[in-house]
């Protein structure tokens, strides 16, 4: 592994116009790092990943590297991109257990974050950098969000987690477990309570529907139910899964990995969402995927498709008369999220897309005062990575914010605030 990382790092170019770093959603330093870690400077390197990407372990792990740093590596015109997710991972890695973590002087500011995912965890930890006291409050028993309860243990090791879980209790931050905000407690209690702002950083939770008949029955669920807790299910030998996405390329894994014998994933056409790497990892393990299958309802014995017509560019031209019956012990639909509605029930003013995503305008803040969010909850799925690179910059929104308001009060009165150009963002 050493010998491949080193050898890896020395086939970069150091391009003066680092096409890898343009195809990286949060602009880290490829070049830079791989030269500190050819001169054997580990912190170094391991400080510029993590100030850039407070996450930089998880998304050398999960990120999308083909069609993102590695697919844009110049490299890979003609021969094999550097695989900077392998350095990166080394490096970060390692560094995790390393850094130096040193609490930073409270400035008497709270603010408190809504989720412990990826969005949440990085305004946590950007706003304790700068002083602020902040807590973390999430309805699940730990943090980690989408990483620890919707990407599978193989892919994203808990440990992982439960070590930046240790870092931020250094840092200060604080972590409020099992305690749904829309709940028993809402958003005007927290500024009751002291915060000056709050982020949402929800994410995505509740399941797309197929809005057909079948899938309230005993033996058919959801993906991102399943990828919470799979102990909790007993699928049988034969899984049908419904999407072919990498949540459901993480579904076929897991239920192969959990006992199911045959698992197959059926798509509408012949286009795959999901990336080519999580595909090939499928199929090694024994997944199959069948195309041209348009989901009509689901039974006891498994879900009933229409079967499509295509012509010669693979085009879906119409569907053949006869229904398919696939027999499967379970059907599992994977067919993306959206977010619950607890907040916007909740709390007045807090406006919604017809999508159920939250509306922010260009500083990050909802149509409610001093209440700021980012990540999927603003901009539908996304990855880590995206959901890091968006909640960034809300946190440095969030400093002005209350910068200005205890400005404000200093004067003896209340401040402006940002001024509201309100905008979905659901389709960013």
């Amino acid at each position: 592994m050493a010998i491949h990382i080193v050898e890896e790092a020395n086939r970069c170019l150091h391009c003066k116009r680092p096409m890898c770093q343009k195809g990286c959603p949060i602009s880290t330093s490829i070049p830079q790092v791989i030269q500190l870690f050819q001169e054997g400077k580990m912190s170094e390197a391991g400080q510029m990943l993590f100030e850039n990407n407070p996450l930089s372990v998880v998304c050398s792990i999960v990120c999308n590297h083909e069609g993102q740093c590695e697919g844009h590596c110049i490299r890979g015109r003609k021969d094999t991109p550097v695989h900077f997710s392998a350095i990166e991972s080394f490096i970060s890695d390692l560094y995790l257990d390393r850094m130096a973590v040193e609490r930073a002087e409270s400035n008497g500011h709270m603010a408190a974050v809504i989720g412990a995912g990826p969005a949440g965890i990085t305004v946590a930890v950007e706003l304790a950098k700068a002083g602020y006291e902040v807590t973390i409050f999430d309805s699940k028993e730990r943090i980690g969000g989408v990483m620890r309860y919707g990407i599978p243990d193989f892919r994203l090791p808990r440990t992982i987690l439960d070590r930046y879980a240790a870092r931020l209790e250094q840092m200060g931050i604080k972590f409020r477990a099992n305690a749904t905000i829309g709940g028993a407690l809402e958003i005007h209690d927290l500024f009751r309570d002291g915060y000056e702002s709050v982020f949402v950083g929800t994410g995505v939770w509740r399941p797309k529907t197929l809005g057909m008949r079948g899938e309230s029955l005993a033996n058919v669920h959801f993906s991102v139910d399943y990828l919470a807790d799979p102990d909790a299910f007993d699928l049988g030998e034969t899984v049908a899964v419904i999407g072919v996405g990498n949540s459901a390329m993480d579904v076929a894994r897991t239920a192969l990995r959990h006992g199911a014998r045959h698992v197959t994933m059926y798509a509408r056409s012949k286009h795959v969402s999901a990336s080519s790497d999580e595909l090939v990892y499928a199929q090694l393990e024994g997944a199959e995927i069948v195309y041209g299958k348009a989901i009509t309802l689901i039974t006891e014995d498994g879900p009933v498709f229409k079967t499509a017509i295509f012509d010669e560019d693979d085009k879906v031209t119409g569907y053949q008369d006869e229904l398919d019956q696939q027999h499967a012990d379970s059907t599992i639909i994977s067919i993306s999220q959206g977010p619950k509605n607890k907040l916007i029930l909740t709390t007045a003013g807090l406006e919604g897309s017809d999508r159920g995503l939250l509306v922010t305008d260009e500083n990050g803040m909802t149509t409610v005062d001093g209440v700021f969010a980012a990540g999927d909850v603003v901009t539908g799925s996304k990855t880590v990575v995206h959901a890091v690179a968006a909640a960034k910059e809300v946190a440095e929104s969030m400093k002005r914010y209350m910068e200005a308001k205890a400005a404000a009060g200093e004067e003896g009165s209340e401040p402006a605030g940002p001024v509201h150009h309100v905008h979905d963002t659901m389709d960013v």
